[in-house]
């Protein structure tokens, strides 16, 4: 493990009622500890998870668009309003690592094919061709298999929204492959990912962020009820109000 608290000063903020600290499950926020090298946020849409991520991400300047510190491209590069107001505390710092955004995953891969180097040496870390020639969630498993590698941190968002679910497992064994030596935070809406052994997750629903099992997730709770009575969810879901 290398990150192992993520703190968020909100005596310092300045405003709590613009974004993001408007966002509610920011308020009950303190710390968060990391005491696995896999850590899950899990949450509805605008829950703060990705925007949490992506804070975490600015403090350990790699590209908000997409990528590592190596990767200096601006194309839709977001500056994180939260990160002037987290800090980091670490039990070993370490510089390698990526931040995948899944929606500018498009204007990452652009940037790699931009770049001044000779194919064989720019594609080496993504299966050996432009990420654009590769369906999307190829390319995603190409970064995952190629690129990623031991002594990093690695935060991923949302990375499920390219990947079936076989892939997803194949996500995990990669995971599972790197765990001693590299660390990951993920924001995920994925049942399969959560499922992880022995990961933290943190939800961040009703409001607040709070450790959770992986069977008190929503996720899990309707996926599985789903999957055990899917007409019967359907017929609920579907039915007229009298």
């Amino acid at each position: 493990m290398y990150l192992k608290t993520v703190r968020y000063l909100k005596e310092n903020i300045p405003d709590e009622f613009t974004y993001p600290f408007s966002i509610p499950s920011l308020s009950t926020l303190d710390e968060i500890q990391l005491p696995t090298n896999i850590t899950f946020f899990v949450g509805e849409n605008g829950s703060g998870k990705s925007t949490l991520l992506e804070a975490i991400a600015d403090l350990c300047e790699f590209n908000t668009a997409g990528g590592g510190r190596q990767h200096l491209y601006d194309v839709h590069k977001s500056d994180s309003a939260l990160s002037d107001y987290i800090r980091l505390s670490w039990k070993r710092k370490i510089s390698r690592g990526f931040f995948l955004r899944a929606e500018t995953f498009y204007q990452f891969a652009s940037h790699i094919d931009l770049m001044d180097e000779p194919e064989g040496i720019k594609y080496a870390s993504y299966g050996g061709k432009s990420l654009h020639q590769q369906s999307h969630g190829e390319s995603f498993l190409s970064l995952f298999q190629n690129a990623f590698g031991k002594k990093s941190l690695y935060l991923l968002d949302e990375p499920e929204a390219a990947l079936s679910p076989v892939r997803q497992l194949s996500l995990m064994k990669i995971m599972k492959d790197l765990e001693e030596e590299a660390q990951f935070i993920i924001a995920t809406h994925s049942p399969i990912l959560l499922g992880y052994p022995d990961a933290t997750i943190y939800s961040f629903d009703d409001g607040k962020i709070e450790a959770v099992r992986y069977e008190d997730t929503t996720n899990y709770i309707v996926t599985k009820s789903f999957l055990n009575a899917p007409d019967r969810m359907l017929d609920e879901l579907f039915k007229e109000e009298e």
